[in-house]
């Protein structure tokens, strides 16, 4: 959870089990940092995915909740491109560990302004197949990496000139790009403010052996 203006930027970062019972209570603890009230706020962003699919429908449905009951706008942000724009890189690749041995990957760039954005669109593939960027002296980052570094880096060759290990999106950086997308008219109902899971197969089936 984090909180922007034009003079300031906090936010609570935690890792761990317990993330999804704390949640509100994060909520609560910046803004009370801040000195402001939800409803001062001038919109909610959230990481609309790709990730996992348990974390992803918790954050949109506390996302959600929290716009309705202060009547806010609310800005789905890409968590891939929340990830990268916490990079100190101006060429990003972006990936989160999908399970079932794929990864979620985007390829983004820094643009003038300071804020990434996505070169080509951002996929669910094995590592070993992931999309080639076009240029060289990308980074990359995010737990897709920390889990199959190796793969990248042999699918991806001298694209990449190294990568960031225990990477994860901040709440700050989020915010930054939801200020953009809410600035360039990207707010949307709240019930359309829906997580994006870049797949529908949520399981591997085990298949019987008689």
């Amino acid at each position: 959870m984090g909180v922007l203006s034009d003079s300031a930027a906090l936010e609570r970062f935690e890792l761990g089990a317990q993330h999804s019972e704390r949640i509100l209570e994060m909520v609560r603890e910046v803004l009370v940092e801040a000195g402001w009230a939800l409803t001062q706020l001038d919109v909610l962003a959230f990481g609309r995915g790709p990730g996992l699919f348990t974390g992803l429908r918790i954050g949109a449905g506390v996302a959600q909740g929290l716009a309705f009951g202060a009547d806010l706008p609310i800005v789905p942000i890409s968590s891939l491109a929340a990830l990268a724009q916490g990079q100190p890189a101006p060429r990003v690749l972006a990936a989160f560990d999908a399970r079932m041995h794929q990864v979620y990957f985007g390829a983004y760039v820094r643009a003038a302004n300071g804020l990434v954005e996505i070169e080509g669109s951002e996929t669910v593939v094995a590592p070993d197949a992931a999309p080639l960027p076009t240029a060289p002296d990308w980074v990359g980052a995010g737990s897709g990496w920390d889990e199959y570094h190796q793969e990248l880096l042999q699918r991806l060759g001298d694209r990449v000139s190294g990568w960031q290990r225990q990477a994860y999106p901040h709440a700050v950086d989020l915010a930054h790009l939801g200020a953009a997308a809410y600035a360039a008219g990207a707010a949307v109902p709240v019930e359309q403010a829906l997580p994006v899971y870049l797949r529908d197969d949520v399981a591997v089936k085990s298949r019987k052996i008689k």
